[in-house]
């Protein structure tokens, strides 16, 4: 199997960025994934996120964790668990109206952090876009703005601690899933491995590595790249010591954003054969998605074509 995917943004600058761009385009057309290091979100900041993230583990929510395996009984299962994830979590909103102040049990340190980390992600999640437009051969912001919508993108943190377990093979940490939106950006421990793609029948370790962002893509871009980027399957593996931390951002398109094709992507072939990807509503995707997260992706895209006969779509500007 080929190395994972490691893309040094600092090689878009001067004579290498033709063989970045080059391996940003392998890495969305054949992995789905990769690995951004020299992001420009300074090293000591991303320490700082680290710290008060795994502190507020251990202060908050760890206790919790082990009252509601105690109550459910998981720590003595004999048979594999296939409803339910090994997983602490709570989540934060951003984009397009952020709910940090509302989240309970947060220090102001750490809220303050976590605005100024989303802000980062945000800019940073904005110049991919504007990459994946250059290799797509698309207009510099046709991406931001077919996720606009009438209020910007939406844009959330998934705050994840995945505590030792006793039985790995039996529950994972995250059962295997696409994920729906857009661009994923993913902060994660360097020293607790556990995130696996699927690729070629195989699942493949996504490797630990201090101060990275792992890139990942979602449904959204799969539908509007018209196939020629995919969404990949991917899960987190329990392990038997030591809490992973893992901090995923959703860069998605706002609610009622309308998603669908670029037509410089369709094919003329293709569009009269109608195999081209449905046109909705993000929210309704959504709706559809959250009772079906942990089923195949394309069922979900053959229901969005029973519905997407009503939305009418008007061009997207991009001056």
């Amino acid at each position: 199997m080929e190395n994972f995917p490691i893309i040094n943004l600092l090689g878009l600058n001067g004579e290498g960025r033709k063989a970045t761009m080059e391996k940003i385009k392998d890495a969305c057309e054949n992995w789905g994934f990769f690995e951004l290091v020299s992001h420009g979100i300074p090293t000591e900041f991303l320490d700082t996120v680290e710290r008060l993230t795994k502190e507020h583990y251990r202060q908050c929510l760890e206790q919790r964790f082990k009252e509601l395996v105690a109550s459910k009984g998981l720590e003595a299962v004999k048979t594999e668990v296939n409803d339910m994830d090994w997983e602490s979590t709570f989540h934060l909103r951003h984009l397009p109206k952020s709910n940090i102040s509302e989240v309970p049990d947060l220090e102001d340190q750490y809220r303050n952090v976590m605005k100024e980390f989303a802000l980062k992600l945000e800019k940073l999640a904005e110049q991919l876009l504007d990459l994946l437009c250059e290799n797509l051969g698309l207009e510099q912001g046709y991406l931001k703005k077919a996720f606009y919508g009438t209020n910007g993108p939406t844009f959330g943190t998934k705050v994840s601690n995945y505590p030792p377990c006793p039985n790995p093979e039996l529950i994972k940490g995250l059962r295997a899933h696409t994920d729906a939106g857009g661009l994923i950006l993913l902060f994660q421990d360097d020293k607790v491995s556990g995130l696996q793609l699927l690729k070629d029948g195989q699942w493949i370790d996504v490797p630990p590595m201090r101060h990275s962002i792992v890139i990942n893509l979602g449904d959204q871009l799969e539908v509007i790249t018209n196939g020629k980027y995919k969404s990949v399957e991917h899960r987190v593996i329990a392990q038997t010591d030591g809490t992973r931390m893992s901090i995923a951002s959703f860069y998605n398109p706002g609610s009622d954003a309308v998603i669908y094709p670029a037509p410089t992507l369709v094919e003329k072939e293709a569009e009269e054969k109608n195999q081209v990807y449905p046109k909705f509503v993000f929210e309704d995707y959504m709706k559809l998605y959250a009772s079906l997260k942990f089923q195949p992706k394309e069922p979900r895209f053959e229901a969005m074509k029973a519905v997407e006969t009503n939305i009418s779509l008007g061009p997207i500007a991009t001056a």
